[in-house]
């Protein structure tokens, strides 16, 4: 039996050893070592450790096997939030361009100065994931969640191979939380479905195929049982940093992202071979261009491309804006597009009461989904699509995520018309509960006029309520929603807290545990936050990002219900339509009757101090931008002037203070110059904006 000493030594030799080997082999895609050897090592690492458990490391390479199966993930609150990036919603080269334009206004850098460095990045389709090494061996793995809490995962990411458990090199970072995406390969994606058909054909239960790569391996990372995480081929890329140990601390000093890409590489990471340095914005283009004509070569899904600033000095500077960082941008590929055809044309009815034409298609694959349903946005997309049934059609996934029907095909809109159904026309009354359907001025969609006399407003509404990101009532789902409301046990909200466990046990489909765990799912839910409170309202243009802002800007409930459209505009990323939305919604008796009624009923939530608010020297002066200015864009300048507390108007009028006229005026200047405002040119502004009035 060997000394503990020795087995001390041979321990560290082969973990050593198997890492080199493991990071040849699954990293670098270089072997140099046979499989019988790597396992002949394995097995007498596996012996020491059983003989000497006290040898056992969490960072040995025997701990990538599964473990126990788990009841349910622990959350992660992120030291550093994950941001999402913004999306650039134009396709073509001109996406690039405007990105490069934007950051270049940002910095105030004139038309001759040189041009910005950039990093490219492919964007993965996966799932991503937060990495925290601790004197550089991995203590946790988190997935992203809702960017600032995601679900501990760190078993099953132990499980893959591409992750070092321990960093690679001899100065290592006290903190470093490396960030990026976990995927999963094509061909190990075909692999793992041709194994679950065999499972299913063999007669085994709770096997299923996997829609598409991104799904199976979320499905993998989000596994209770290691072991089947361990078995599911998952592969990795880094490219973003979390919380790191400034370099006084120990940490690297790194002075731009392509300089912390290599850095990720010498600790082990893969970086995906086609990530570059770009310089300006035809650099960007070119890109683009050249990774669009590889996408499907590829041995792995993306759906557009990244920029990044490269340099971190001009990061930090940058800064974010609406919990996105300014100095990075998506730039999306066109998506898949396939042909079916049209079986019927539909209206639905959303939460908010929009009324939408939607396509019923023959089942077609696109995008790595099956779609059988595809939007037609409103009357006027539709019946200038000319879309009728019979048709066949173009079908897309716009934006990766919603289907649409992009168009008819030429030759089955020329089929003689008694082939081809009607003109679509939208009905006058709301197909689900009667009332007027009307289409409000100046917008393209039709809204029901019943509210929540109107079933489909409140089953969506309850749904919207009960969902996990607003007040997160487990268990309700869908179909209990639907037997609920059609049951007439649910009429308003409040109601949800009124259902009592005979009612739901006598429910189809409803056994006695699972009404008592929805009854305990609803007292859970009455402890929530202000945020997820108003989110769960429903209430029209409010999403998650804009109801964090409010609670935060405001403090309390009473507060954002009582607040003036100009006091709501104050909030950061809060403008005219927003501020008319929360508005309309509190100014109804009914909706502030529904709010008391859920407070009554046990809802509770912590409340605080409204948060300190910047000076608005422009506070009640009202702007009308005009022409082209000299050096910076109207959105910017619109931006800066509403920060300072100014409304910015579309049209003069008597009530406007200035007009800020830039090159090519036109008729708004004459209008200004008629009614005696004001006329100031971008100089002045920037003066205003710098010293007040």
């Amino acid at each position: 039996m060997d000394s503990l000493e020795n087995a001390s030594r041979e321990v560290a030799a082969l973990s050593a050893q198997l890492r080199h080997h493991a990071h040849l082999y699954y990293v670098l895609d270089q072997p140099t070592l046979p499989d019988a050897e790597y396992d002949k090592l394995f097995q007498r690492l596996q012996a020491l450790e059983a003989a000497y458990p006290e040898l056992r490391t969490a960072d040995s390479p025997t701990q990538r096997v599964g473990g126990a199966v788990r009841e349910g993930f622990v959350k992660v609150r992120h030291r550093v939030p994950m941001l999402s990036i913004r999306t650039e919603t134009d396709i073509t080269e001109e996406g690039a361009r405007a990105f490069d334009a934007r950051i270049r206004r940002e910095l105030g850098l004139s038309a001759d100065a040189p041009p910005i460095d950039y990093v490219c990045e492919l964007k993965f389709d996966g799932l991503a994931i937060n990495l925290r090494y601790e004197h550089g061996v991995l203590v946790q793995a988190a997935t992203r969640g809702d960017g600032e809490v995601g679900e501990d995962v760190t078993q099953n990411v132990r499980t893959q191979r591409q992750i070092p458990l321990r960093l690679h090199g001899e100065t290592l970072p006290p903190v470093v939380e490396v960030r990026g995406e976990v995927y999963m390969r094509r061909d190990q994606f075909d692999a793992l479905n041709e194994r679950q058909r065999e499972k299913i054909a063999a007669g085994q239960k709770n096997e299923k195929v996997f829609v598409n790569p991104r799904n199976a391996a979320a499905g993998a990372v989000r596994q209770l049982d290691p072991a089947i995480a361990a078995s599911r081929p998952l592969s990795f890329f880094a490219y973003g940093l979390g919380e790191v140990s400034p370099p006084e601390q120990g940490g690297p000093d790194c002075a731009t992202q392509f300089d912390w890409l290599q850095q990720f590489l010498a600790w082990g990471f893969p970086v995906a071979a086609q990530t570059q340095r770009a310089s300006g914005a035809d650099a960007l283009v070119a890109f683009h261009l050249a990774m669009g004509a590889q996408r499907d070569a590829l041995p792995y899904d993306i759906d557009g491309v990244v920029y990044k600033v490269d340099s971190v000095a001009l990061q930090r500077q940058l800064g974010f804006v609406s919990r996105e960082p300014r100095w990075a941008v998506a730039h999306k590929y066109p998506a898949q597009e396939q042909l079916t055809q049209v079986l019927a044309i539909e209206v639905q009815v959303g939460r908010t009461g929009k009324l939408t034409p939607v396509a019923k298609l023959a089942p077609v694959f696109v995008g790595g989904v099956t779609v059988t349903n595809a939007t037609l946005h409103n009357e006027d997309e539709a019946r200038r699509k000319d879309v009728r049934v019979g048709d066949t059609v173009i079908v897309r996934r716009a934006g990766d995520v919603i289907p649409e029907v992009v168009g008819v095909v030429p030759e089955s809109a020329a089929r003689p018309p008694e082939a081809r159904g009607p003109v679509f026309t939208m009905p006058t009354h709301c197909p689900v509960c009667g009332s007027d359907a009307v289409r409000e001025e100046g917008e393209a969609n039709h809204r029901c006029t019943g509210g929540l006399f109107c079933a489909a407003q409140r089953k969506e509404a309850i749904l919207h309520f009960a969902a996990r990101r607003a007040v997160d009532i487990d268990g309700l789902g869908d179909k209990l929603v639907e037997q609920l409301v059609d049951a007439q046990l649910i009429r308003t909200l409040p109601d949800l807290y009124k259902l009592g466990f005979t009612t739901l046990a006598g429910l189809e489909r409803m056994a006695d545990k699972s009404a008592a765990n929805l009854i305990e799912a609803l007292e859970k839910s009455k402890e929530t936050t202000l945020p997820r409170f108003l989110f769960g309202l429903g209430i029209r243009n409010v999403g998650e990002s804009t109801a964090k802002d409010l609670a935060r800007h405001f403090g309390t409930l009473d507060a954002i219900m009582d607040a003036s459209e100009e006091q709501l505009i104050e909030v950061n990323d809060v403008g005219p339509i927003v501020a008319k939305s929360l508005r309309t919604f509190f100014d109804q008796p009914h909706n502030r009757e529904v709010v008391e009624q859920l407070r009554a009923c046990g809802l509770r939530w912590e409340e605080g101090e409204p948060a300190v608010r910047a000076p608005r020297p422009l506070a009640g002066k009202t702007f009308v931008i005009t022409g082209t200015l000299p050096t910076m864009g109207r959105d910017d300048a619109k931006e800066q002037l509403e920060a300072a507390g100014a409304k910015v108007a579309g049209s003069v009028s008597k009530k406007t203070d200035f007009l800020v006229a830039g090159a090519d005026a036109g008729s708004k200047l004459d209008k200004a110059q008629a009614l005696g405002v004001a006329v100031i040119d971008e100089a002045r502004m920037r003066e205003i904006l710098e010293n007040g009035l």
